[in-house]
């Protein structure tokens, strides 16, 4: 537990600035631009650019991403179809099973595995979010749903990882100083973006539908890393890359679940809650996850 209880005490520190401090929710929600659109993706193209990586020896760990995050979908949806699930909640609180929050998982990443570990889960990321967002957005959209195409191909997140990719591919080194640059950005990234993620945290409507909340959280902190584990297993994945795809699997939710909510007229508060609950509980869960496992 004691690996992540630096990364958990800078959410905790962004809670408190937040809530008691002159430094209030405008000044956060300009800190989270300026990480989701250059701090992130500068850390994501630095890591894959700069890492070793071996496409024959990675495949089955995205096929493992991609499992999780698939089976995530699956069940979240089917809880669309039990009796008595109010239509409205369960189409916003349904991305909250199978989101996950990056900037944990590539804090962890990097704890766990170094860089070697934030290639990994940035691989990961760069199949799974284009499928997360689509699925996330996909009972929300009254409307038809349209702009799909143009919402995933903006996304930073997914243009810094293939650029990431691509430079790494074809060989391309930046100059030292450029490279030297790039990497004191990336830093920046983590620890204000851990912070960032604190001082969105608010309780919400749970009460809205109990029983929904606590399925969709079982699915993501329960089912998930169940289905990780045996995944790895059937894949025979080496022990650093089992590490990573049960972190991956374990994660909170995605902290942003909260925006698409009520940009697309969904119950808000009620993902604000289950964001909360999820952050809190990835923060006892996960490290549990870890401890629990040969893995570690």
């Amino acid at each position: 537990m004691l690996l992540l209880l630096p990364d958990f005490l800078l959410i905790v520190a962004g809670f408190l600035l937040c809530r008691y401090t002159a430094l209030d929710r405008p000044l956060w929600e300009a800190a989270e631009k300026l990480v989701y659109f250059l701090l992130f993706p500068v850390l994501l193209f630095n890591s894959i650019s700069r890492s070793t990586l071996q496409p024959a020896d990675t495949v089955l760990l995205l096929v493992g991403g991609l499992a999780v995050m698939i089976g995530g979908i699956a069940l979240a949806y089917a809880l669309g179809l039990a009796p008595g699930v109010d239509a409205r909640a369960h189409a916003s609180g349904v991305q909250v099973a199978f989101r996950f929050n990056s900037f944990v998982a590539l804090a962890l990443a990097e704890r766990l595995q170094g860089p070697q570990g934030v290639a990994w889960i940035a691989m990961i990321a760069a199949i799974c979010v284009p499928v997360a967002n689509v699925a996330a957005v996909w009972p929300l959209a009254r409307h038809g749903g349209h702009g799909y195409l143009k919402e995933l191909a903006r996304n930073p997140l997914i243009i810094a990882t293939l650029g990431g990719l691509a430079a790494n591919l074809s060989g391309l080194r930046l100059p030292e100083p450029a490279a030297i640059t790039l990497q004191r950005i990336g830093l920046a990234a983590l620890p204000l973006g851990l912070m960032a993620v604190g001082a969105g945290l608010r309780l919400g409507a749970l009460k809205d539908a109990p029983r929904l909340a606590v399925a969709l959280l079982s699915i993501r902190h329960l089912i998930l890393p169940l289905w990780a584990l045996l995944l790895a297993r059937l894949l025979a994945l080496p022990l650093p890359q089992a590490q990573i795809l049960l972190a991956f699997a374990a994660m909170p939710t995605a902290s942003s679940a909260y925006v698409l909510a009520v940009r697309m007229g969904g119950n808000g508060p009620f993902v604000a809650g289950l964001v909360t609950v999820s952050t809190l509980l990835g923060m006892v869960v996960l490290p549990l996850w870890l401890q629990a496992t040969p893995l570690n």
